[in-house]
């Protein structure tokens, strides 16, 4: 892969703020720190919905709403083509963290993640999507 290189004109105290947070996350350089920005820009705005991709999708829920825990088990069931694994926490006699690992194409997995998000019962969840090696 060809590497390319391009200019960026910046406030001062924009980059002074940029380097310090680059560097608090461990970053080697600035142009490590901007290809990850490029990547997760152009995840979030995904004009392909059809595009690859990982995704985890982490979320909390009351164990107590009846019938929710075998909603969402039947959820994972329903899409084994797509979920690769998945952890359950718990976090008190009330609340359980379930976190869930899944590949295939960026409309599947949010369309996953709203399923068991907009489940009631689930106080709140998070889709992170991660560009498939591949693409990279």
């Amino acid at each position: 892969m060809k590497l390319v290189r391009f200019g960026v004109s910046v406030k001062e105290d924009l980059l002074k703020q940029f380097d310090f947070s680059i560097n608090q996350k461990g970053y080697a350089n600035r142009s490590e720190a901007i290809r990850d920005l490029i990547r997760l820009s152009l995840l979030k705005g995904e004009d392909n919905p059809s595009a690859s991709a990982i995704g985890v999708i982490g979320y909390v829920f009351n164990h107590r709403k009846r019938e929710l825990q075998h909603k969402l088990t039947h959820i994972g069931h329903r899409r084994l083509g797509e979920v690769i694994s998945s952890m359950h926490i718990h976090i008190d006699e009330t609340h359980c963290l379930e976190v869930v690992v899944a590949k295939g194409i960026v409309k599947e997995l949010q369309e996953l993640a709203d399923e068991i998000i907009s489940s009631r019962g689930v106080i709140y969840g998070e889709l992170i999507l991660s560009p498939h090696p591949k693409r990279l």
